[in-house]
């Protein structure tokens, strides 16, 4: 199978959230597309609970953004901004974590130096790169040395910002990468299916017999120049979800996956037959086509990059002919990308 193929022009890059173009967070666009009559139809995610039924279940991710992104300076001088991906698996949070290295701007990664120490520039501190994470150049692991005991999480509470990336225009505060969703600080980058969400329309869904269902995946820096899979993340399906897929699945019901997270943590909790079971750590799962979708029906996302892992697992939802179908009508049709872009709904 071969994911679609494309070019993406800088005009459908989303540079701004949609409140910044006058819309409310649920004014973006909304492509529906159905797999079992090969169709897609144009929308506004103000619509999506005429395309749910009474008795689908919804499963969201109530992770938070975190403000993962911080200045800081090499030996010799030079700025750059470290992103903290997620806490080091196996060893303390409060200090060891994957980190990423870009140029001061953000725009370009940045090959890290074994042993080198990078100076915080807000909140004092300092960082050191120990290794290599995972076998790649990308991502290293690095021990933190904070003042007056301070803990990682503390240090980017107190002195982070939002990762963003060259293609947005301006920086925005940390409230605008959160959705209605968000509970528990984890995720270096926001879950941003779920961003158009109001608690109007979630109000509306429920009214209309729609269920709503809570995981939670603490999701890591992305890879929007080199395309790589996700690496292992921290995820909790708790039990009252994990009964109540099995149940919607009984009476019929359709599960939908709010955003990518969402599937990789079901689908990490769910066996060949479907079933799902409660179920936390980490997952190191990349859902593929010739994997398939044993516990997901359904799937809510944004618009990905061309060669972007993600898009393997929309093959694995969508299948081939009917994601090429739909990515095409988005590039036809203005659709916009990145976290404050527009929505895609995929139904099997």
């Amino acid at each position: 199978m071969i994911a679609p193929v494309f070019e993406l022009p800088h005009r459908l890059e989303a540079t701004e959230p949609p409140e910044a173009r006058g819309l409310a967070r649920d004014g973006v666009r909304l492509m529906v597309a159905e797999r079992g009559i090969g169709s897609v139809a144009d929308a506004r995610f103000t619509d999506l609970p005429a395309f749910l039924r009474e008795g689908d279940l919804l499963v969201v991710n109530t992770s938070a953004t975190l403000p993962a992104a911080v200045e800081a300076r090499r030996a010799g001088g030079e700025p750059v901004r470290v992103h903290f991906s997620t806490p080091a698996p196996q060893l303390p949070e409060t200090e060891w974590w994957i980190v990423e290295l870009r140029t001061a701007g953000g725009a370009e990664p940045l090959r890290a130096v074994r042993g080198e120490r990078l100076r915080l520039e807000e909140g004092g501190g300092e960082l050191e790169i120990v290794a290599p994470y995972a076998g790649g150049a990308r991502l290293w692991l690095a021990r933190a040395d904070l003042p007056s005991g301070e803990t990682v999480a503390e240090h980017l509470a107190r002195n982070g910002h939002a990762i963003r990336y060259g293609y947005l225009h301006g920086e925005w505060p940390i409230d605008a990468y959160q959705t209605t969703f968000a509970r528990e600080p984890g995720s270096a980058e926001m879950a941003s299916a779920g961003r158009p969400f109001t608690p109007e329309l979630v109000t509306e869904l429920v009214t209309r017999g729609v269920l709503l269902a809570p995981i939670t995946l603490h999701a890591g820096v992305s890879s929007p120049e080199r395309h790589e899979a996700p690496n292992p993340e921290r995820y909790d399906v708790p039990a009252t979800t994990a009964r109540l897929v099995n149940a919607v699945h009984g009476w019929g019901g359709r599960v939908i996956a709010i955003g990518t997270t969402v599937v990789r943590a079901l689908e990490s909790v769910a066996r060949p037959d479907g079933c799902v079971h409660a179920g936390s750590g980490w997952t190191g799962l990349v859902v593929t086509p010739e994997r398939g979708l044993r516990a997901v029906d359904g799937l809510l996302t944004g618009w990905h990059e061309p060669e972007a892992s993600h898009l393997r697992m929309l093959q694995a939802a969508a299948g081939d002919e009917l994601l090429a179908l739909s990515y095409d009508e988005a590039l036809e049709h203005g659709y916009l990308w990145h976290e404050f872009g527009d929505s895609h709904l995929i139904l099997r």
